[in-house]
């Protein structure tokens, strides 16, 4: 299996930063696709971006393209997301997920989670 574990997150004041990373543990951490989702209190689990086992395909949820870039250094087993001009509705906590390179995706690993939040 492979284990994430998320850190980065913390308080930010609106327009400001931050850079979420995501340790992975595995024997075969870069054949994995790699996503972060985030929840906000009382909403469902929504999808942020996602970034394929070769780094080669990227997409983004229309709510966070242009401000938010994932990124992955598979020799490091880790996965990044910036995050720039971040605003209040970005509170939530995010959660790093893996996918086995299926088809489809069905995101077989989280991580626990870390708390983002932006204040206006």
């Amino acid at each position: 299996q492979v284990q994430l574990v998320e850190s980065g997150g913390g308080l930010v004041q609106a327009g400001g930063s931050l850079r979420l990373s995501c340790a992975a543990s595995g024997r075969t951490f870069s054949s994995y696709h790699m996503g972060w989702f985030r929840q906000a209190p009382g909403k469902e689990r929504e999808f942020v971006a996602v970034i394929s086992w070769s780094g080669g395909n990227i997409y983004y949820a229309d709510s966070v393209k242009g401000r938010f870039t994932i990124s992955r250094d598979n020799a490091k087993n880790t996965v990044y997301l910036q995050m720039n001009s971040l605003k209040p509705e970005d509170t939530a906590v995010y959660y790093c997920a893996a996918d086995q390179a299926a088809t489809p995706l069905r995101w077989d690993y989280w991580g626990q989670g870390t708390q983002v939040t932006v204040s206006s």
